[in-house]
Formats: C-alpha cells, sequence, structure tokens
C-alpha cells in the first residue's frame, strides 16, 4: 500500500505542533500493527458497531504512530443528494484521529479539530482515511490525516488535522450523562478499556 503523508503543517494554527513539541512513543500496551482498533463504545456515532445510523468507521493500527480506516457512505449520511455530508465526514475524521490515542494508551478528548473539504464525497463511496501523531507537548497531542476515495491511493478527498488534549479517565464518567455512563460500565468493551488505560495515567 503506497504511504500518503500528512498534509503540510501551517505555522500559527494551534493543531500545528510547536518547535518544541517531541514525537512520543507507542506505547507497549498498543495495539499491534494490523490489529484492529476496538471502538471505546458500541454506540459512539462514529465507531460503535450498534448505533443504528452510524459510520460504523474501522480503524487499524499501523507502523509507528499510525493507522488507517473505512468509512463507507450509505444513504443515511447524506447531506446533498447523493453526497455525504459534510459533518458528517468530519465526525469519521474526529473518530480516527482519536482513536490514535489507543496506540499512546493515554485517553484524550478533541481540542480543535479542522477539515479541508478537496471533492465531494458520493453515497456509495468509502472513504480510506490514514492518521498519524505528529507530535506532542505535555498534555496535547497533535494529530494529522488525510482521506482518499475508494482505495488508499485514490483521489485525495479531505485533509484534516487536530489537537487532542490528554484527560484521566474520570474526566469522561465526571461529565457523560449518568444513566449512559452506567451502562457503558456494564458493557465488556468499555471495562477492558478503561483497564488499559488506567495503567498509564
Amino acid at each position: 500500500m503506497t504511504e500518503t503523508p500528512a498534509p503540510p503543517a501551517r505555522p500559527g494554527l494551534p493543531t500545528t505542533p510547536p518547535a518544541d513539541a517531541v514525537l512520543p512513543d507507542r506505547s507497549p500496551l498498543a495495539p499491534p500493527p494490523g490489529a484492529e482498533i476496538p471502538s471505546h463504545y458500541a454506540l459512539c456515532y462514529g465507531c460503535g458497531d450498534e448505533h443504528p445510523s452510524g459510520l460504523h468507521l474501522h480503524v487499524r493500527a499501523g507502523d509507528g504512530l499510525s493507522l488507517t480506516g473505512t468509512f463507507t457512505v450509505t444513504e443515511q449520511h447524506q447531506g446533498a443528494p447523493g453526497l455525504a455530508h459534510g459533518g458528517l465526514l468530519t465526525t469519521a475524521f474526529d473518530d480516527a484521529l482519536g482513536s490514535l490515542n489507543w496506540l499512546l494508551a493515554a485517553p484524550a478528548v478533541t481540542a480543535r479539530l479542522e477539515v479541508d473539504f478537496r471533492r465531494p464525497v458520493p453515497v456509495g463511496s468509502t472513504l480510506h482515511i490514514r492518521a498519524e501523531v505528529v507530535g506532542r507537548k505535555g498534555r496535547k497531542v497533535f494529530t494529522r490525516a488525510t482521506g482518499r476515495l475508494d482505495a488508499p491511493d485514490g483521489p485525495l478527498a479531505l485533509t484534516a488535522a487536530a489537537l487532542f488534549i490528554q484527560v484521566a479517565v474520570e474526566h469522561f464518567a465526571v461529565h457523560g450523562r449518568a444513566e449512559d455512563v452506567a451502562r457503558a460500565r456494564e458493557s465488556r468493551e468499555v471495562r477492558a478499556s478503561i483497564a488499559s488505560l488506567e495503567v498509564n495515567p
């Protein structure tokens, strides 16, 4: 598969790593290259398999601090007739870029997300995403991604950059709706995710 380089950094934007940012090490707890990165929550609109109209994004760990993912656009994801809604494409990137934090074994939340739309994404097409961590400074994690149509080396449709802030696992229990947090705690998938993150504060 042809590697797709991340879009170039744009100095001055909050998603651009500062000069003193470092490239962090991949966690020994990270899924191995080629392994599917699990959904963090079955009802997540981006990656949850149980969400009835969600994106059902699937991502796989790559080498180093990279991953690849795919999202097939269905009729439920339309904005303009026959085309993916831009907000849903942004959601796919948010979820893929957020999944990079599995490679660091540290929970994080989106602080800023920028998406550039290069060409329309039709219903029935599959968006191939490649994402990578490009730096970290303190709790800030800087990421980049590209999205191509129907093949990993297909036409470039979108580029994205995001800034994530690492948080304690308790962040989600404190700020989430109580009944959803309680239901998530019953999920074996969520419990396994939390257990793997709690060993790396």
